[in-house]
């Protein structure tokens, strides 16, 4: 007996501590690189179709996760010139407290959207 998706609990957690670790789980990535880009993927797929709130939250994490991987590159290309280094701090820097933020917003039942985030995921 299928229930409906409205009473459905996304990993058996209320609907904000659900989008608090989703956007907390890309900070997996800093203690196992990798994990940080695959849990959060993992998330938001196995539960978009239960709420709009998990797509919408999902797709800003999946957003977020490559523009970030993105600006690294580019700033490791930059580093070579000197530039990169403190582009190589800030990124570090935002990258921490965006999902910070985000999850601190997503658990009072806000959604904030990242800044300086390119949308691949419509």
């Amino acid at each position: 007996m299928n229930e409906h998706p409205a009473n459905q609990r996304p990993w058996g957690m209320n609907l904000n501590s659900y989008l608090l670790l989703l956007h907390l789980s890309q900070l997996a990535g800093y203690i196992a690189p990798g994990l940080g880009f695959i849990m959060p993927i993992v998330m938001w797929i196995s539960n978009r179709n239960l709420y709009p709130e998990v797509d919408r939250h999902g797709k800003e994490v999946v957003n977020w996760i490559i523009t970030l991987f993105i600006y690294c590159i580019i700033a490791f290309v930059l580093f070579f010139l000197l530039v990169g280094i403190p582009i190589l701090i800030a990124l570090g820097i935002i990258g921490v407290l965006f999902p910070i933020i985000g999850a601190i917003r997503a658990n009072d039942g806000e959604f904030w959207a990242y800044p300086f985030t390119i949308r691949f995921i419509k």
